[in-house]
């Protein structure tokens, strides 16, 4: 199970030229956004990438506010793992569990889930958090990982997992984002 104090909420190339290409982008985004609240009430760190973002475009403007103040790590690798700058940027975290949340499934999310793994961290993708353009690769990207041993949760799911329990201080500061 998630633990707040375990987890990092990793936010993976929501990107200006990506989004429009997704049919579900608007669902996702705001998913997204649930999540990236959720971690800052909760002072859980996030990291966020952008591919290779001279291409590709920044984090799309509807994100860039809640995420002000976290520096995106630039990568041309699809999974997260394969550059440095983020494995710096993750070790120093000093997380063992990683929530993902990003485009695309079946790519940049499979590998760094995958990669993840490799390393010894335990994985965790909100499935209502993560799509790609077409169906078919989301559902064959999801299976991949879940095979592989992935935890696969939605967001309220990660939400109340990390939360535990209600009447809390932090419970409170959170229930807005799950009414």
């Amino acid at each position: 199970m998630l633990h707040k104090d375990r987890m990092a909420l990793l936010v993976v190339d929501f990107q200006d030229r990506l989004l429009p290409k997704i049919p579900v982008a608007d669902k996702v985004v705001a998913e997204a956004s649930r999540l990236i609240e959720f971690a800052t009430l909760l002072d859980i760190p996030i990291v966020l990438t952008e591919q290779y973002p001279k291409g590709l475009g920044p984090t799309v403007g509807s994100m860039r506010d809640a995420l002000s103040g976290i520096a995106p790590v630039e990568k041309v690798t699809f999974g997260c793992f394969g550059d440095a700058g983020f494995c710096a940027a993750l070790e120093a975290t000093g997380r063992s569990q990683l929530l993902l949340t990003g485009i695309e499934t079946h790519v940049c999310i499979m590998q760094t889930a995958l990669g993840g793994l490799d390393e010894g961290y335990d994985i965790y993708v909100a499935r209502d958090a993560v799509a790609s353009r077409e169906k078919a690769q989301h559902k064959a990207g999801l299976a991949r990982m879940r095979a592989a041993g992935v935890n696969e949760v939605t967001v309220e799911m990660a939400m109340f997992e990390a939360l535990r329990e209600a009447g809390t201080p932090a419970f409170k500061s959170v229930l807005p984002l799950i009414r």
